[in-house]
């Protein structure tokens, strides 16, 4: 099962179009669009919605998105993912590695935690 991904507002929305142009079977909402939580949706509630849609959150936020993930986790909520793409990479390499990540995942490999790109976790490592 392939992982879904929701895209915070502030992530540039090309990288909606230009991941499924590297794979057309991928699930990739942005925050905003029909069916998922309005554009200004505080953090916690963007949280929630993923929990109860299964989406991973792909976001810029590295400040206060460990806050409200702890606070998420602390109200014995759960998510199944945030990864925090990474400025000093290329778009096309934090594509790639969502790409990567999204095929190679298995269900619950990524809850609760966030995940900075490029990921270091190594497939099989347990």
């Amino acid at each position: 099962m392939m992982l879904k991904y929701l895209l915070d507002e502030n992530v540039d929305p090309s990288y909606k179009t230009r991941l499924l142009g590297l794979n057309p079977n991928l699930i990739v909402w942005a925050v905003g669009e029909p069916n998922t939580p309005p554009r200004g949706t505080l953090d916690p509630e963007i949280l929630l919605w993923c929990e109860e849609y299964d989406f991973v959150l792909v976001t810029n936020n590295r400040t206060f998105m460990p806050v409200h993930l702890n606070d998420h986790i602390a109200q014995n909520h759960h998510i199944p993912g945030i990864f925090i793409l990474n400025p000093k990479l290329s778009m096309g390499q934090n594509l790639d590695e969502l790409s990567f990540i999204a095929e190679a995942a298995f269900k619950n490999d990524y809850q609760d935690q966030i995940v900075h790109l490029p990921n270091t976790y190594i497939l099989g490592s347990e």
